[in-house]
C-alpha cells in the first residue's frame, strides 16, 4: 500500500512540473480546469446527438405556451413515436375540433418546437369506461346490461 502511495505521489510531482513548463494557453485549455456549464453540456449534446429528443421534451414541458393556454386546457400530448404526436383530447368536441385545425397546430408545433420531428398528429378523445375486469372476457357478451330483468 505505501509503495502504490509513494507512486502515485511521484507520477502527481511529474505531472505538475510538466504542467509548469507550459505555455498558459496550453493550461487555460487543459481538461482539468474549470469550464462553464453550458458549453460543457452543449458539447455533451452534440457529440450525444441528442438535440432531436430535448427538442421533442421541450415540445412536452411547453405545450401550453405552443399550442395556446385554451387548446393546452383541453388538450395533452401524450406520446411521440417516429414523427407521429399523439394527442389526447378531453371531450370528442374538442377532437373533432383539433382534427379541424390540425394542418395549422402542425405548422405552429413545426415553428415553436424546431428541432422536433413531427410529420403528423393523430388526435384521440377520452377513454371511454371500461367494463372489463381481470384479464380474461367474453367476446359478444352483453356487458352490465345483461343482469337487469
Amino acid at each position: 500500500m505505501k509503495d502504490y502511495a509513494r507512486e502515485l505521489y511521484r507520477t502527481w510531482r511529474t505531472n505538475s512540473r510538466k504542467s509548469r513548463t507550459t505555455s498558459t494557453d496550453e493550461v487555460r485549455q487543459r481538461v482539468e480546469d474549470p469550464q462553464k456549464l453550458g458549453s460543457v453540456l452543449d458539447e455533451l449534446v452534440s457529440n450525444r446527438d441528442w438535440r432531436q429528443g430535448i427538442a421533442e421534451g421541450t415540445l412536452f414541458t411547453e405545450w401550453s405556451s405552443v399550442v395556446g393556454a385554451e387548446i393546452a386546457s383541453h388538450a395533452t400530448p401524450v406520446s411521440l413515436v417516429d414523427g407521429s404526436l399523439t394527442i389526447q383530447t378531453t371531450s370528442t368536441a374538442w377532437a373533432t375540433q383539433m382534427k379541424l385545425i390540425s394542418s395549422e397546430l402542425l405548422k405552429t408545433i413545426s415553428h415553436s418546437a424546431p428541432g422536433a420531428l413531427v410529420e403528423e398528429l393523430v388526435i384521440i378523445g377520452p377513454h371511454a369506461p371500461s367494463w372489463k375486469k381481470g384479464i380474461r372476457n367474453i367476446k359478444n357478451a352483453r356487458g352490465p346490461r345483461d343482469t337487469y330483468g
